[in-house]
């Protein structure tokens, strides 16, 4: 394995935000596109870029993370500005574990609903 790809896999600020939401469940990270997908389960809430963590948002989310200043995961494609449903863990979240816990806890449950909606029913 290449030295930069096993550095990678042992990013200190990925495991630290892993350890922190280990309450949540079984919580993980996987590497994906030069960051991180955070995952409970097999259940994608999280994004990390760049030494910042992103959480899922929903329309029942949103507002909540906007009010407290929280912004959205935005990337340029050659195309066009895509804003992403993962918004910056806000102000002063990474520094509390408490707080950490309550924002992730509305993540986990606007990827369940997200994802809900996603999955056909059966018959």
């Amino acid at each position: 394995m290449p030295a930069g790809r096993h550095r990678r896999r042992d990013d200190p600020f990925v495991r630290a935000v892993v350890a922190r939401l280990v309450p949540l469940g079984l919580v993980r990270a996987r590497a994906m596109f030069g960051g991180w997908g955070v995952y409970r389960d097999d259940l994608m809430f999280g994004l990390i870029a760049g030494k910042r963590l992103y959480l899922k948002v929903d329309g029942d989310t949103r507002g909540r993370f906007a009010a407290a200043g929280s912004r959205p995961f935005v990337y340029q494609s050659a195309q066009r500005r895509i804003e992403m449903s993962y918004w910056l863990a806000p102000e002063g979240a990474l520094a509390a574990s408490e707080a950490l816990l309550s924002w992730a806890e509305l993540a986990v449950a606007a990827a369940s609903r997200v994802r809900a909606l996603k999955r056909p029913t059966r018959r």
